[in-house]
């Protein structure tokens, strides 16, 4: 009767988090938080999720409770990307090919009657010790294959390393069934949305795919250290964090209601020009004027505000985004609307205003050369209190190994 009582709980537990990983919308914080959640329903130490493309495994995210510890406070794991194939040599790949749940008491054991091998190459490199394994399938409606689960590491009530129990495997699966779904689900939102940045990016060639997501990357990272700094609660954080990571994706898609006479024009834009161009930040809200879902009060926020300033002097200020004209009563003696400046300027304008500029300084275009670090810290460092939020630039600044290596997931294509 015990057992029963248990079983059901645990069925209860799969279906709560299940249902909390559905609702997430983003790609990257959606395979974060399979893998938490995973984790969390079979106390594993650690884990890594791949994600399938066509004949090869891209490797997206880890965890590693041990070696969280050993860092200081608000710091993250920093992990390189590789590819595995799709094939019987390694674990993650077996799984892959197979389909097949794979459970291992130690990965150090594993003799020549099973056709992959354990590399213990992070393990060398780390000083980490992988024993028990438990790799399933992230499988679709249509028994389609999009991606791999991989925990390490599972721990008893004491603390210690025991074998993954064959008990929880239904449980894991059933969860991992409703993650795929999940995951193609937000894939395909994923998708729309770089089509869109697309239609942007064939009419001003600096907004890149991979400027956009390195862009709402680093956003999230920053907004994720600002709000822990700010004690904001858990809840709030990560519903934030889902939203943000969409709407920093988008904050130039104004730019399609631009002519190319100005988007593209090769030399500096003279006063009435870039009047015209400051228009896009008004533009872009009006797609999300609507305001139906927290995704779009996000876009519209960050869309009309990443180009305000701490002081007061960036655009487009005061505005009715419907006609970008001042609101009433806040029209200057020139006629057009003041700045926001301080804490008017929405928390995510100020967080997507720090990374944009990061981030168009430090990559290069075919009309300039990418800046070295330094000279971007530099520059950036002097505007702090002027067009950056001080305290959100010194978070950022204390970030950029998380920085550096955002910029390696998300390289610009030659050619």
């Amino acid at each position: 009767m015990t057992a029963m009582i248990d079983e059901k709980k645990k069925f209860q537990e799969v279906l709560n988090v299940g249902l909390e990983v559905i609702q997430t919308r983003d790609i990257d914080i959606l395979l974060e938080r399979i893998l938490t959640k995973a984790r969390y329903l079979t106390n594993a130490d650690a884990g890594s999720i791949y994600i399938k493309d066509e004949s090869k495994l891209l490797f997206r995210y880890t965890q590693n409770e041990t070696l969280q510890k050993l860092l200081p406070p608000g710091k993250k794991l920093i992990y390189s990307t590789f590819t595995v194939p799709v094939n019987n040599q390694s674990i993650a790949g077996y799984v892959a090919n197979t389909g097949q749940v794979v459970n291992i008491e130690n990965v150090y054991d594993l003799t020549d009657s099973v056709p992959f091998s354990f590399d213990p190459s992070y393990d060398r490199l780390s000083g980490y010790r992988t024993q028990s394994v438990l790799c399933f399938p992230l499988k679709t409606n249509t028994d389609e294959v999009v991606g791999v689960l991989q925990l390490i590491n599972a721990k008893n009530g004491h603390g210690n390393i025991v074998p993954f129990l064959p008990e929880d495997e239904p449980f894991v699966v059933h969860f991992a069934n409703n993650a795929a779904i999940a995951i193609e689900r937000a894939t395909m939102t994923r998708d729309i949305i770089l089509r869109m940045i697309k239609m942007a990016e064939l009419r001003d060639p600096m907004e890149t795919g991979a400027h956009v997501n390195r862009v709402s990357s680093y956003s999230v990272e920053l907004y994720e250290a600002w709000a822990r700094l700010k004690r904001i609660n858990e809840a709030e954080i990560e519903q934030n964090r889902d939203v943000l990571k969409m709407a920093a994706m988008l904050h130039d898609v104004g730019k399609v209601a631009i002519t190319d006479l100005i988007l593209k024009k090769p030399a500096r834009l003279n006063s009435s020009e870039y009047e015209i161009m400051k228009r896009h930040t008004y533009l872009g809200a009006r797609l999300f004027s609507h305001q139906r879902s927290d995704f779009d009060r996000a876009a519209f926020l960050v869309t009309l505000n990443h180009h305000e300033r701490w002081d007061g002097h960036g655009y487009p200020g005061f505005v009715d985004y419907a006609t970008g004209e001042p609101l009433p009563g806040y029209k200057s003696n020139d006629g057009n609307a003041p700045g926001k400046q301080l804490e008017e300027i929405p928390v995510f304008g100020r967080v997507v205003a720090i990374c944009d500029v990061f981030d168009a300084l430090s990559s290069g275009r075919s009309y300039k050369e990418a800046w070295d670090e330094e000279r971007v810290l530099e520059t950036m460092a002097a505007e702090k209190g002027k067009h950056f939020d001080p305290e959100m630039l010194d978070i950022f600044f204390s970030n950029l190994e998380i920085v550096r290596n955002i910029m390696q997931l998300y390289p610009e294509m030659k050619g």
